[in-house]
């Protein structure tokens, strides 16, 4: 029986990867054709009755897609000697935590050749980018989702306020006939206008997540130091150094997980567009109102034009990722909005050209 089994960097610390597993939102989900296509593809550059593409989780292997055979099984059954021939390539996350596998077998003795591996490495490699696309276009929807609820949350207390004082109006003794009118069109119209953002609102809280930040007192050194630990292996293939220069406690009212995925963005942004070998600097100013937290790389930079349309939705920039890294335009759209639903800001700042970028993150302390 022949196998391969190509070799990939693990992280030592499990939790991590199926963090990232679970954030990829592809556990316990069933099949999909997209998928099939690519285990197809498999079956027809292998010509093997046998494909599947597998993640694991927990010591469990979840399939996604299935050709000729129960996934689960055929990985199983190789060793087993069901199989005269087996062949895996794994599917890796792009700062190289380990997922799962794509794979094709075969009850019949086939020679492995090297075109036919690289083929299979290739497919791996789609695997990931349909992961990486989806779950990029899912985040930034949520957060705009998100953004537009609390706005609309925002809009009912004026509207509580003019629907309230048109009652009034329309009660003052001796009012004329005309203003009565007038105050009572305008409360109609409010008290409809209120209804309507209710009915907005109210399919937002059937929603799995509150569009809500679920606000708790958090130190934001503390989680920028868990987001650096999440990129341990993407900056150790690029052998790059993220310095978190902040002594002190940086306290905050603020939801601790989209509060991450704003510096995870940031750090992931910094580690794309820096240079082999440089360094991220991480550093904070206070004042008695807001917190302000700073990323700064010395990578490609950021034209003028560029920081006009930086945040704003598929802008074609001139930077281009260091290491033919994926970016898919819409990271720094994601973090705007989480910032902006913490009545926050966040913006970015360069020198020009190859001088590298500074972003940063301003939030309300209460």
């Amino acid at each position: 029986m022949q196998h391969l089994k190509a070799e990939c960097d693990i992280p030592s610390d499990e939790n991590l990867r199926l963090k990232k597993l679970v954030n990829y939102e592809i556990l316990n989900t069933p099949a999909e054709s997209a998928f099939d296509q690519i285990s197809q593809l498999a079956t027809e550059i292998w010509d093997v009755p046998f494909a599947g593409i597998c993640f694991e989780g927990e010591g469990n292997y979840f399939m996604k897609s299935e050709v000729g055979g129960s996934a689960p099984e055929i990985i199983q059954d190789r060793d087993k000697g069901k199989f005269a021939f087996f062949a895996s390539e794994p599917i890796v996350s792009p700062d190289g935590y380990h997922l799962g596998l794509i794979y094709v077998a075969d009850i019949k003795f086939k020679a492995i050749e090297e075109r036919q591996s690289k083929m299979l490495q290739r497919l791996a490699d789609m695997v990931v980018e349909k992961l990486e696309s989806r779950v990029a276009i899912r985040r930034t929807l949520r957060a705009y989702d998100d953004r537009l609820h609390v706005l609309v949350h925002d809009l009912k207390n004026p509207m509580t306020t003019i629907t309230l004082q048109s009652e009034l109006l329309e009660r003052i003794p001796g009012i004329n006939e005309k203003a009565s009118l007038i105050a009572g069109k305008i409360n109609a119209q409010s008290k409809k206008m209120i209804d309507n953002l209710n009915g907005i609102l109210s399919a937002a809280r059937k929603e799995a997540t509150s569009f809500k930040p679920q606000k708790d007192k958090i130190d934001l050194r503390q989680i920028l130091e868990q987001v650096k630990k999440e990129f341990t292996l993407s900056l150790k293939r690029k052998n790059q150094t993220v310095l978190i220069n902040i002594q002190e406690t940086l306290e905050v009212f603020a939801d601790p997980d989209k509060i991450a995925m704003v510096f995870s963005q940031l750090m992931d942004n910094a580690i794309k567009f820096s240079n082999i070998g440089s360094k991220i600097l991480i550093t904070s100013q206070t004042t008695a109102k807001e917190l302000t937290v700073s990323v700064r790389d010395h990578g490609v930079g950021l034209t003028e034009e560029d920081l006009e349309k930086v945040f704003l939705k598929f802008a074609p920039l001139t930077s281009v990722s260091t290491n033919r890294e994926n970016s898919y335009g819409l990271g720094l759209i994601t973090a705007n909005a989480l910032v902006e639903i913490h009545k926050g800001k966040l913006w970015a700042e360069s020198e020009g050209k190859n001088l590298g970028a500074t972003f940063h993150v301003s939030l309300p302390i209460k």
